[in-house]
């Protein structure tokens, strides 16, 4: 038998508010809404996968 090694695929992302520029880590499939913790802008809504990024996307971490 045959296994094959799975990786994860999901990923955290930085992202910069595009209102107070405050850099926070959002879940790429985030299943609530994401805001900003500064100035409470939405930065991600859940779409039943990955969620839809409404700020700058600075870096992807693994």
């Amino acid at each position: 038998m045959v296994r094959e090694i799975r990786e994860n695929r999901s990923k955290f992302l930085k992202v910069k508010c595009p209102d107070c520029e405050n850099e926070q880590t959002v879940f790429e499939k985030a299943s609530t809404v994401v805001k900003c913790i500064v100035c409470g802008h939405d930065l991600a809504l859940p779409t039943g996968g990955k969620a839809n990024i409404k700020a700058e996307i600075i870096a992807e971490l693994t």
